[in-house]
């Protein structure tokens, strides 16, 4: 019976704090600002099941999909040999799912081979990622110090799960083997390395079998609590994430809500301007700034975006600015907004944010209670640097939006600080006396018609 109950006692640990961990998380997204995204069930669910469950936009570079195809599929197989373990583990039963005859065959033996070709992926990732990289995807410096890190450790991880799960198959084949038993199930993989393991006494085997058992299934929680500390928690925010995308089209501006109101009582003198909001005791309450200085001042779902960031760099891989020199990443600003968040809020158990310095081309940041996500971490340079042609929107694999924190800081800059480039603020001015961005007068408008007939006139009297 003690087997149970410390059993028991890790898993309540385990979920407990992975709980305490996701609440945190999920503070830290709803301190944006709110949107409504109710609505559209039926284009939600099939956008969700294309891009989320069926990562249709990983298929646009076919090697890396395949390969993550297979770890993803492979985590989703081996959780059925998890929920076997977490039953056994309860109740003191071995092999529950063994009921199943043919079917848990069948499942075991598919585990087997997907556990096997996890750990190739891996070693192709790992590899691809140290020692033969994408120069615009893999490095940069958003990607120094604790991302790479990161990057890494999941690697490692998934590696030491399923030599885990193999040792412990293993052992209990060599085990059964012993005492004459046939274990249930299929497992050509683990059967192979069973005879590689030395003759050994029942006892003996009984305890690798348990410390295997002990090793995996720890190691699984372990790895559920370290993910909301590392890129990989995209595994679980995905999922959200893809079902709560923007579907309006992609090139459309948000407008400022107070901004249309103004507009509109401009336009017509009896429209009504809705009375401010007030707080609890009849205050009004403070004023909206426009766009954002902050991640408070971002909508939730550009919080949510954050924490779903795989930082694969496809965002950054296909962006012109970026491919042409200039400071731009949008996979920095996602990666800086979810820092930002975690360094002023609430932080999961193991967090490392970037403090970018002279290699980023940033003054060091040193007080980062007090810095702001703008020019904290994300500069103008890089904000103007952007060309609004959502190519790092539609290269995605999970749906994250960069261009609207790129458009909202920037509408901070121009409509709170007056901080637009000086090409800008020409245009600006043009708009204003001549109601049009060139520098000419209204009255010059047609002028090019004019010198046009003149033109086609004397190209006539010629022939």
């Amino acid at each position: 019976m003690l087997q149970p109950i410390l059993f028991a006692l890790l898993l309540l640990a385990a979920f407990g704090l992975f709980a305490w961990q996701v609440r945190k998380i999920r503070a830290n997204i709803l301190v944006g600002r709110d949107r409504d995204m109710s609505g559209h069930a039926a284009e939600r669910f099939n956008k969700t099941l294309l891009v989320a469950f069926g990562q249709q936009k990983m298929f646009k570079r076919l090697t890396p999909a395949l390969l993550h195809l297979v770890v993803y599929v492979g985590f989703l197989v081996i959780n059925v040999e998890v929920i076997e373990i977490i039953i056994d583990g309860l109740f003191g039963t071995h092999r529950f799912l063994s009921f199943l005859g043919p079917v848990y065959d069948a499942l075991m033996a598919t585990n087997e081979a997907l556990a096997a070709l996890v750990i190739v992926a891996v070693a192709a990732f790992w590899w691809r990622r140290n020692h033969n990289p994408p120069v615009r995807r893999f490095t940069g410096p958003e990607l120094r110090m604790w991302p790479k890190l990161d990057a890494n450790i999941i690697l490692y991880i998934e590696v030491a799960l399923m030599a885990a799960l193999f040792f412990m198959n293993s052992a209990d084949i060599k085990l059964h083997q012993l005492e004459g038993k046939d274990l249930p199930g299929v497992f050509p993989v683990s059967h192979f390395l069973a005879n590689l393991l030395p003759a050994s006494s029942v006892g003996t085997l009984e305890v690798l079998e348990r410390a295997g058992w002990w090793i995996h299934i720890t190691g699984i929680l372990l790895f559920l609590n370290y993910l909301p500390s590392s890129k990989h928690f995209h595994i679980i925010l995905a999922f959200p994430n893809v079902w709560y995308s923007r579907l309006v089209p992609q090139g459309q501006f948000s407008n400022v809500e107070s901004i249309t109101h103004e507009v509109k009582a401009m336009m017509d003198p009896s429209y009504e301007v809705p009375t401010p909001p007030v707080g609890p005791d009849g205050s009004a309450l403070a004023p909206t700034p426009f766009g954002a200085k902050d991640v408070e001042d971002l909508p939730w779902t550009a919080l949510m975006n954050a924490y779903s960031c795989t930082e694969c760099g496809r965002c950054t891989s296909v962006c012109p600015a970026n491919l042409t020199g200039k400071l731009l990443s949008p996979r920095k600003i996602i990666m800086d907004t979810r820092d930002r968040v975690e360094e002023k809020y609430n932080s999961p158990l193991i967090f490392h944010p970037n403090v970018y310095g002279e290699e980023a081309k940033h003054e060091p940041i040193t007080d980062l209670a007090n810095a702001t996500l703008l020019r904290g971490k994300v500069t103008p340079e890089e904000l103007w640097a952007c060309t609004t042609c959502n190519a790092c929107v539609e290269s995605c694999p999970v749906n994250i939006n960069p261009l609207e924190s790129i458009i909202e800081m920037r509408r901070f800059l121009v409509l709170e600080e007056s901080a637009a480039p000086n090409s800008l603020n020409v245009m600006f001015s043009n708009i204003e006396n001549n109601g049009a961005p060139w520098a000419f007068s209204p009255s010059d408008r047609l002028n090019w018609a004019d010198e046009l007939y003149v033109a086609e006139k004397a190209a006539a009297a010629t022939v």
